[in-house]
């Protein structure tokens, strides 16, 4: 019976399902794998488990682990980056050459030499169909060109962020959803855009992480302006210490006062210090 594990390959950290001929491999073992683009080097992350295919978002496998990698294989490896160093001009005239308004961001040559893979930034849909033709004949290989965006960039060439560890789009992340400053000013973090700036330009990735628990531990506070009874009296919330579950109360003897949220007996309906209503009606909050 064939094992599955689930595997990092190629530039852009691809991670996928194989299946391998029954060997038992660790974490951060060297394989050689057979994929929809050809043979490839990857590295082996985990088993394959149900929990792995939900958060790969795929049933079917991707490929086969066909070997270890060996001492030959690293050779090879050293020699497929050496190309890609050499590559990188000579597709960067081709397009001069052409005359197309692109930019090549990086180039990679698939382990198995079955083609090559040019990375590009452009500002509008490019014809490329002419440069593909041309290219293929100079390399002699299959090209493949992909246009990518401002934060593909950052995981092709970035290396480590403002937390000290190397990003998360060049490590893990399978997909980078959009961050909104929504989500920044629900975190209360600064709006100083090189703090939150990530390697980018773009707000960090990371300013999502939380977000979700954020708005969870928010809706279980009553509203900034509301007004709440607690047993030192009855006050108007001024800030939320969400995290914490704590509020920031100005009572009617001008004290503020910060208190837990579990000492509020009630929540007052409406902003103007009217009528009661029990805190557990999520309508008051």
């Amino acid at each position: 019976m064939a094992n599955r594990f689930v595997v990092r390959y190629g530039l852009m950290r691809h991670v996928g399902e194989f299946t391998s001929r029954g060997e038992e491999l660790r974490r951060g073992a060297q394989v050689i794998v057979r994929s929809n683009r050809g043979t490839e080097w990857g590295e082996v992350l985990c088993e394959a488990t149900a929990r792995t295919a939900e958060y790969l978002g795929k049933k079917q496998t991707v490929g086969k682990i066909l070997r270890m990698a060996t001492p030959e294989d690293e050779r090879s490896r050293d020699e497929v980056w050496q190309a890609e160093q050499a590559i990188f001009p000579e597709m960067q005239q081709l397009i001069a050459q052409a005359g197309l308004a692109m930019q090549v961001i990086d180039v990679e040559k698939v382990f198995g030499a079955e083609r090559i893979v040019v990375y590009y930034l452009a500002e509008t849909r490019i014809d490329f169909r002419e440069l593909v033709k041309s290219a293929a004949a100079h390399f002699g290989v299959r090209i493949e060109m992909r246009q990518i965006g401002i934060r593909d960039e950052a995981k092709l060439l970035a290396d480590y962020g403002d937390c000290g560890k190397p990003v998360c789009c060049n490590t893990y992340l399978q997909e980078m959803p959009p961050v909104s400053m929504k989500m920044v000013k629900a975190q209360k973090a600064t709006l100083d855009p090189t703090k939150i700036s990530g390697r980018c330009g773009r707000l960090k990735c990371c300013l999502r992480y939380e977000y979700e628990t954020y708005e969870s531990y928010r809706k279980e506070l009553p509203k900034v302006g509301k007004w709440v009874v607690t047993k030192e009296g009855k006050g108007k919330v001024l800030s939320q210490e969400i995290l914490a579950q704590k509020l920031l109360v100005a009572f009617e003897d001008k004290r503020r006062v910060m208190i837990d949220a579990k000492d509020v007996l009630t929540v007052v309906s409406g902003n103007d210090g009217g009528k009661t209503n029990d805190k557990s009606n999520p309508a008051a909050k």
